[in-house]
């Protein structure tokens, strides 16, 4: 998406210009749904997918990044990046034939993309960074025990960086990408709660959702903002957001308090809410400061 003819084709100014949510299934790679922001409607299409990439047995999507999207093919020992409206694909090889991984993150920028990947070879683990420019993997020792149980959730890209959240007890990490160390956030998360997780919008804000009850329960679910005392030199979460409470009570009922299965990401100004077993959005609109449920 940042090509300069895409840039010059597709301008923001441009009416032709829409942005889109994919919802797709794992057992129909082909087929998927597209709702268009703009003019608030689903709309089912199919894929214009290479054949390598065709069959739901023999390859798997696993992240997503502006218009980029990352398979694996597993028999092949390699991912493939297929840029969606190019229809043009890299092929990036395991960094070894056999290679067992926790999780992926795609991150798409100007200069190109990063695959960062968690892997456990034996009792080490590693995080490894791919990156398109110089087509090479870098391999990262570290401590990546604490994320292993919560590889649903993607690593979220700020500031250089992917931040990550961990099971109980809660806690905010993030890896440089450039020099592959990891951190503990230092800002000290809200009491009393019962999930977490971070959304981004890349380089500005940076978004902490979280349920807060007590037993396991969430009674309330709300919006912290990151922000940093410049005196002090360090961050701190701001409450900005409270979910309504009937709205909070029918996205508890759908995930019946497994909040595994709550997923969280960013999209054009929107803070969106889902759950794996439930095909219902719901967003939360920052500019406005307004909450809604996508059509079903």
């Amino acid at each position: 998406l940042f090509t300069p003819h895409f840039v010059s084709k597709h301008s923001l100014s441009s009416s032709s210009f829409s942005s889109f949510i994919l919802l797709s299934h794992p057992q129909s790679v082909q087929k998927c749904s597209p709702f268009n922001i703009g003019s608030n409607f689903w709309c089912e299409v199919s894929l214009s997918l290479p054949r390598v990439l065709s069959s739901p047995l023999s390859s798997n999507l696993l992240s997503s990044s502006n218009g980029l999207l990352c398979f694996s093919i597993p028999r092949s020992s390699c991912f493939v990046v297929y840029n969606l409206l190019a229809k043009s694909l890299r092929r990036v090889n395991f960094p070894i034939c056999l290679f067992d991984y926790e999780s992926l993150t795609l991150v798409s920028t100007e200069n190109g993309f990063k695959l960062f990947v968690l892997s456990s070879a034996g009792s080490s683990n590693q995080a490894l960074v791919y990156s398109s420019t110089v087509c090479s993997w870098r391999r990262f020792e570290g401590s990546t025990q604490i994320l292993s149980e919560s590889c649903h959730q993607k690593g979220v890209f700020y500031n250089g960086c992917l931040f990550f959240t961990t099971l109980e007890p809660f806690h905010v990490v993030y890896f440089h990408l450039e020099s592959g160390r990891w951190e503990a956030s230092t800002a000290v998360l809200p009491r009393d709660l019962t999930f977490v997780r971070v959304v981004s919008d890349g380089y500005q804000k940076l978004y902490l959702i979280a349920g807060v009850g007590t037993s396991g329960i969430s009674r309330s679910i709300k919006i912290w903002e990151m922000r940093k005392d410049e005196d002090q030199g360090v961050d701190y979460w701001v409450e900005v957001e409270t979910l309504p409470e009937m709205v909070c009570r029918k996205f508890v009922s759908v995930c019946y308090h497994n909040y595994e299965h709550v997923y969280c990401f960013w999209h054009q100004g929107l803070i969106c809410l889902c759950c794996y077993t439930w095909p219902e959005m719901l967003y939360f609109k920052v500019s406005r400061g307004t909450w809604h449920w996508l059509p079903k």
